[in-house]
């Protein structure tokens, strides 16, 4: 079982294909990166929710070295 203890979950800058979603998941959980694209894939070919879900995950998880998400970053700029 992996220790997530004092992991944070980011999208890396190496590694990547797209937009680092499924290599930042892989390095949380310890899987491969492939493994996550393919159920990325599969969510995808049922019904589009990869799309959806790798989607929220660009807007929501912080890129490697980023202090904030796109999302938090969004939300800041409104003024709320």
């Amino acid at each position: 079982m992996t220790n997530l203890a004092g992991k944070k979950l980011v999208r890396p800058i190496q590694g990547r294909w797209l937009a680092g979603v499924a290599a930042g998941l892989a390095d949380y959980f310890g899987l491969d990166a492939g493994l996550i694209r393919a159920i990325f894939a599969v969510l995808t070919v049922l019904g589009l929710l990869g799309v959806v879900i790798y989607l929220a995950a660009w807007v929501l998880v912080p890129e490697e070295g980023a202090e904030v998400s796109i999302a938090e970053k969004i939300i800041s700029k409104d003024g709320t």
